[in-house]
């Protein structure tokens, strides 16, 4: 735990440039790192903001996670690098990937769902990482600052709107378009037909909702909760320093050891289970 109270109070030094500065203007507010400022600007709104820039670095890493894990070669002995590699393949293929998509589609949609489920991971962790990505400086310095792209609401719509374009996609590729809108009826009275129908529309728009709301939530409230008791740390009386360090520590940890990787998983997971019921409604 000790290691742990250390690494939480050089997380705040990190960031104390900011909150310092915060403080003299006197209005620090945790909110104020979802203002985003244009950092270059482009035509058709396609401006390089704070969460683009994250995106970016989030593409490079996973792409260079996926070259050193995977593309390695198998000895007799495996190596570390080999065996973390096969944890993250097996992960993708046993729990997302034959879990929700049909045998006949694995070899089709595991890419898909496996970059999905690394680069979610990669972005949220980037997220807890101190990097100069800040709209903030210091003395003409931008400050270190944490934040995850996917506590943005328009990247999480975004990643969601891909797994919702892909079912439809693929469900009327393997139905056709009649066959598979007719899926969406259930077999009930004809009575229930128009209250039912536009109910089971609502339920695939939902489906997007669900998907990008669940991983914006999640990123935002911890990020607001770490950002929250950082600041208490350096911008209140001393005696609040001992519960701010624990609470803050107890945060961080759970945010890094578990809701990174759930949320990585869920979202994989649910992407290969709407296509898979799309490609086969009637499972």
């Amino acid at each position: 735990m000790r290691k742990w109270l250390l690494a939480l109070f050089a997380l705040g030094a990190l960031v104390f440039p900011a909150l310092a500065q915060a403080a003299e203007d006197d209005e620090f507010d945790p909110a104020h790192e979802w203002e985003f400022k244009t950092w270059v600007d482009l035509p058709f709104g396609l401006d390089i903001t704070k969460p683009v820039a994250y995106l970016i670095l989030g593409t490079i890493v996973t792409c260079v996670l996926g070259i050193v894990l995977m593309r390695v070669k198998v000895g007799k002995d495996p190596t570390r690098r080999q065996a973390v590699g096969e944890m993250i393949y097996e992960i993708a293929q046993v729990q997302v990937a034959e879990q929700g998509l049909p045998t006949k589609a694995i070899s089709r949609w595991f890419p898909y769902v496996a970059s999905l489920m690394l680069f979610i991971w990669t972005i949220n962790m980037l997220g807890f990482i101190p990097l100069p990505l800040s709209d903030e400086t210091w003395h003409g310095v931008p400050t270190l600052a944490i934040f995850a792209a996917t506590s943005t609401l328009s990247v999480t719509l975004a990643l969601a709107l891909m797994t919702w374009v892909f079912t439809h996609y693929e469900g009327i590729r393997a139905n056709g378009t009649v066959g598979y809108f007719k899926s969406w009826i259930p077999e009930v009275p004809k009575a229930l037909l128009p209250m039912i129908i536009p109910l089971e529309i609502l339920g695939q728009f939902m489906r997007l909702i669900s998907l990008s709301v669940r991983l914006y939530a999640n990123m935002l409230a911890g990020h607001l909760l770490i950002l929250t008791f950082i600041g208490l740390i350096f911008l209140t009386h001393w005696a609040v320093f001992p519960l701010s360090v624990v609470a803050g520590t107890a945060f961080y940890l759970f945010e890094v050891v578990i809701v990174v990787s759930i949320q990585a998983y869920i979202f994989a997971a649910l992407s290969a289970i709407y296509i898979g019921s799309a490609i086969e409604p009637e499972h």
